[in-house]
């Protein structure tokens, strides 16, 4: 049996949630479904937003479910394995068996953090290990950093954790000195970010700490702060079911959207880092709100011309 929503908003991290909380409080049937995966999960806090910097993530989830079921939105913990669109609706098939439909459907399903193959470095991601500075840098501020380089854009991660540490080592591991131009060298000394060069084999650590980096010849550097860049990999899996337009970046393939977020696609919304790579937790809720109340006047109005015959 298929049930019935105005709303299905798949995924339930900040994005997900604001669009829920905006149409519950609109008065919109609506339901959010939530496979348990936040990309933030690693980390003991999230930081830069206000009113809730040092907040621990799981419990900024917890306070954001809190609020939407005070509304009436459903929350279901499963994933939503499919997607179509029958007619002007969406019909969304979760992994329990359940279908639903919805007059629109928000894709909140953010992207996963693949991660270098170096040993030790998943383990102490989002504790020593590190990808934002903004996020993270506050807290390891002047501490021995070293960077650890996937590609030649590595540098421009290297250049901006110096504004937090004045010890920066930049690890070239894979990448050849050959590709650094001109300036990105003189960059990198203006900055005092010292150049190493070969493959990093391990990290080292004692006590549950980071110790050091090791180089495949056996050179240890001390270091007590990681950074590196992670590749994301957007779960778009439902928007390229429903023949979303698709852009290419440096970064993945993200969804072309308008300034509210709704994609090529009809009814079909995308928030959060489905959106675009680079949204931070605060800028999620944002988007979300803002793909909520545009959801909600587009519903409206589609309603009234359908009662005056437009």
């Amino acid at each position: 049996m298929t049930e019935q929503y105005e709303v299905i908003v798949v995924g339930g991290g900040a994005a997900g949630l604001s669009a829920g909380l905006v149409l519950g409080r609109a008065r919109r049937r609506t339901l959010v479904v939530d496979a348990g995966e936040p990309r933030n999960a690693p980390a003991a806090h999230l930081q830069g937003y206000l009113t809730r910097d040092g907040m621990a993530p799981a419990e900024f989830l917890a306070a954001g479910r809190e609020e939407i079921a005070r509304y009436g939105v459903e929350l279901v913990a499963d994933r939503a394995v499919d997607a179509a669109r029958d007619g002007r609706d969406f019909t969304v098939t979760l992994a329990g068996g359940r279908t639903v439909r919805g007059r629109a459907l928000v894709v909140a399903t953010g992207l996963r953090d693949e991660l270098p193959e170096v040993p030790g470095l998943a383990e102490r991601f989002g504790r020593d290990v590190l990808h934002c500075p903004y996020c993270h840098g506050w807290e390891v501020r002047d501490r021995p950093f070293g960077v650890l380089a996937t590609d030649p854009l590595g540098v421009h991660q290297a250049l901006m954790v110096s504004q937090w540490s004045k010890d920066v080592l930049f690890f070239l591991h894979r990448v050849a000195e050959a590709d650094l131009t001109d300036l990105d060298l003189r960059r990198l000394a203006a900055a005092g970010v010292g150049v190493v060069p070969g493959e990093v084999a391990a990290l080292e650590v004692a006590d549950d700490r980071l110790t050091g980096v090791r180089l495949a010849d056996g050179t240890v550097h001390p270091r007590s702060v990681l950074f590196t860049a992670p590749r994301p990999v957007p779960r778009d899996d439902l928007l390229v079911a429903l023949g979303a337009q698709m852009r290419e970046t440096p970064f993945g393939a993200y969804p072309v959207i308008d300034e509210r977020g709704l994609t090529s696609v009809p009814g079909l919304w995308a928030a959060g880092n489905a959106s675009g790579f680079a949204e931070q937790v605060v800028n999620a809720a944002s988007r979300g709100y803002r793909a909520g109340a545009a959801i909600n006047g587009d519903l409206l109005f589609a309603d009234l011309d359908a009662a005056v015959g437009v």
